[in-house]
């Protein structure tokens, strides 16, 4: 398998950890190193998996459910280093009512003794488009 593949499969376990809300399968995912970042979005970075990992738990404690779909972008390798640039579309139920935002996101993903890790995460929100002056919303 193409390293390519091999970086998009675990894209797609770190975002199936993240929708079944599984902290365990997270945990496999992430590297554990004190260097590897997670910036949600609208939030301060995390460094190291201990602060990563916190957070997951505390996202998790405090959503229903999550429903998840992305647009990958781009997925690229180059040694021991790679990474994917996608759209998250993510759906959280919050106390009985529905959110759902855009952001973008890119993954790092690094190779440690022929497993791909998670080194790195960062969400920026999309804002939606700005309506143009007299343009009546929706």
């Amino acid at each position: 398998m193409l390293d390519t593949q091999l970086i998009l499969a675990a894209n797609q376990d770190f975002y199936r950890a993240f929708e079944q809300q599984d902290l365990e399968a997270m945990a496999t995912i992430w590297s554990k190193g004190t260097d590897c970042l997670c910036i949600h979005p609208g939030r301060p970075a995390l460094r190291g998996w201990e602060q990563i990992q916190m957070a997951w738990e505390q996202i998790f404690q405090n959503t229903e459910r999550f429903r998840i779909s992305t647009s990958i972008i781009t997925a690229q390798v180059s040694g021991d280093l790679g990474y994917v640039v996608l759209v998250e579309q993510i759906t959280q139920m919050i106390q009985g009512r529905e959110v759902t935002i855009q952001s973008m996101g890119t993954n790092i993903f690094e190779n440690m003794s022929g497993s791909w890790y998670l080194v790195h995460h960062h969400g920026s929100p999309i804002m939606p488009p700005a309506s143009r002056p007299g343009q009546q919303p929706g």
